[in-house]
């Protein structure tokens, strides 16, 4: 039997982000999951190696590489519209679901174990460093943006900045004070 999970997967570079702004430079879904793994990744390890929590942080990654897969049959709702009201929260969520089991299906029965719950975000702990990271993944979209001279990220990095401070997180704060203002240098300033 043919099984297209991975192929759709792949197709995350076909999904463009930040549809409602004018970009400098287009992101896709497959670019912002790395990223989003990535900064996962950092977090899980601050809060396991600093603060002595009993974090994986490659399961936590893991996670983080297929935390918008659903988009891949949903398409990206841009945030606004997502949260303006519970009605469409709700339903946004739902229809989520739909594209999740979905995707689930087209595995073989023997790996829906190991993909449903990355798929389905299922494990609370690890969904809030994935959430964590995917906000990170975005401010730190904004800041480049405001870099290369694109003032229409500003309210979005504001706005932004307050959810990651709401989250109170200690390993966002470690990550924000020794990690994130590099992000607002040029290459030649990083060296």
């Amino acid at each position: 039997m043919n099984h297209s999970f991975f192929a759709y997967i792949f197709r995350m570079r076909y999904i463009a982000r930040w549809a409602l702004m004018r970009n400098t430079r287009t992101e896709n879904v497959e670019e912002h999951s790395y990223e989003v793994a990535v900064l996962a990744h950092a977090l899980a390890v601050i809060g396991r190696d600093v603060f002595h929590k009993g974090l994986d942080p490659d399961k936590i990654a893991a996670a983080a590489l297929f935390h918008d897969a659903p988009e891949i049959i949903t398409g990206d709702m841009p945030t606004p519209i997502k949260y303006y009201n519970p009605d469409i929260k709700t339903a946004y969520r739902q229809v989520e679901a739909v594209a999740q089991d979905k995707l689930l299906s087209m595995l073989p029965p023997e790996l829906v174990p190991a993909y449903g719950p990355l798929v389905r975000e299922s494990d609370k702990e690890v969904k809030r460093y994935v959430k964590a990271a995917d906000k990170l993944s975005a401010y730190i979209k904004c800041v480049e943006e405001g870099k290369a001279g694109n003032t229409e990220f500003k309210k979005a990095a504001e706005q932004i900045m307050a959810a990651l401070e709401d989250m109170k997180m200690e390993e966002l704060g470690y990550f924000t004070e020794r990690f994130l203002p590099a992000f607002g240098l040029t290459l030649d300033e990083l060296q």
